[in-house]
């Protein structure tokens, strides 16, 4: 029997109704429908938010991909004495820079110069990181878009590698062969080289051509001719543009007076001559002491080219533009001309118009007679020459800097004159 009625599981408000061969759906339906919008998009905002606040999500940054007609520029060790001036010098010719240190001897005070200068979005970033922790290292490499490393991470006091040499192997050789693995993962094909003159140790001949035998006798050099060893193996098959810069011993500070060198209290007895020079005049310590007054020099007292650091970052920027590809350079930065200690002395007496004491004491365990270079090499082909060679005059700028700055980068103290 048909049946033309309503069955008793049909519900009468389940049914669309046809008024005129047009179909209304339920409004019940309708109200479920959009409520299932509003839910999936309040979802969708929530996952949102907590992604965002996730330690893992980052928002794109100009550091992190490549821009046409910007070249953006690894600085290890930019916190430091020497890389701060180098990244100084490059944001001021409008590379991008990413400064990494893990402040064990840099000053973040210098990182906050540079960023003070330098506010501009997309220019400049401190990453507070170690090179001996390789899983950071890959990690920044992965998360920014490099396109060439100046390497100048490394502890460098010849003195204190004889007392610790596992050290400078470690943090030295080590350190940079797991910059060039990352390098070598994330496809950085430009590399220039902070190395020493301290490669050659002590050359029978003088001056110093890059031709000369390296023989280096401390931990400090023997630690930077492996690392130079590294470089040049795998240079042979990846392609790179290498630059490996020798420099010599480093003076001065920035002209205009926005960076020095401020190095840790607690390495005073194993830094450089100058800065023991200013100590001295300063009253931090009572006198200078010379190390080394039997040597084979016209004064019994060692023999060494300085170089201004404003000349020297100069080089290195020169060598940047210079690097090519499948090639490598290697080259002596330095003035050409050697300067004993005691000539030394007599010019930072003279810069900071104080009678240093000085004590002349017996030889510090490591040191070489005499060592300046020939620049010819890096004249013809880089077109670099030293511009500031008044070793008065260098020294007389980084004391400006260091009469201003009594606590280093903590504060813009002067000293009265």
């Amino acid at each position: 029997m048909l049946s033309f009625g309503r069955t008793r599981n049909q519900s009468r408000f389940g049914r669309s109704v046809s008024f005129g061969g047009m179909d209304y759906p339920d409004p019940k339906r309708k109200n479920n429908f959009l409520g299932k919008i509003v839910l999936a998009a309040s979802l969708t905002a929530i996952c949102i938010i907590m992604l965002k606040q996730s330690p893992n999500f980052s928002t794109p940054t100009p550091f992190a991909s490549h821009q046409l007609g910007v070249t953006h520029v690894l600085v290890t060790g930019g916190a430091g004495y020497i890389g701060s001036h180098a990244a100084l010098r490059l944001l001021k010719d409008s590379y991008r820079v990413t400064i990494v240190d893990n402040l064990s001897r840099g000053n973040l005070g210098a990182v906050k110069v540079l960023q003070e200068l330098f506010p501009e979005y997309g220019r400049l970033q401190f990453i507070y990181a170690d090179l001996g922790d390789a899983k950071s290292v890959n990690k920044i490499f992965s998360e920014n878009a490099f396109d060439a490393v100046m390497h100048f991470a490394a502890v460098a006091y010849v003195g204190e590698s004889t007392l610790d040499p596992l050290k400078y192997y470690h943090n030295i050789t080590s350190n940079t062969l797991t910059v060039l693995e990352s390098m070598a993962a994330h496809g950085v094909k430009t590399l220039i080289y902070s190395s020493t003159c301290a490669t050659y140790g002590e050359p029978e001949k003088m001056p110093i051509t890059e031709e000369t035998p390296q023989a280096p006798i401390n931990p400090y050099g023997k630690a930077k001719k492996m690392a130079e060893e590294i470089i040049l193996d795998f240079s042979k098959n990846s392609k790179m543009a290498v630059m490996i810069l020798r420099y010599f011993n480093v003076i001065g500070s920035d002209p205009e007076g926005r960076l020095g060198e401020a190095p840790r209290p607690e390495l005073r007895e194993h830094g450089r001559i100058s800065g023991a020079c200013f100590d001295a005049a300063r009253g931090i310590i009572s006198g200078l002491k010379v190390k080394g007054t039997d040597y084979k020099t016209h004064d019994g007292t060692c023999i060494r080219d300085y170089i201004d650091v404003t000349d020297l970052v100069d080089a290195h920027v020169k060598a940047l533009e210079k690097a090519t590809p499948g090639k490598v350079g290697i080259y002596n930065v330095g003035t050409g001309k050697g300067r004993s200690v005691k000539e030394f002395v007599e010019a930072c007496k003279k810069a900071t118009g104080v009678d240093i004491k000085v004590d002349y004491l017996p030889r510090r365990p490591g040191d070489y007679a005499e060592v300046f270079s020939n620049p010819t090499k890096i004249k013809n082909e880089l077109n670099w020459t030293a511009q500031h060679t008044d070793l008065q005059e260098s020294l007389s700028v980084a004391w400006r800097w260091q009469k201003s700055h009594l606590n280093g980068y903590g504060n813009s103290l002067v000293m009265s004159s």
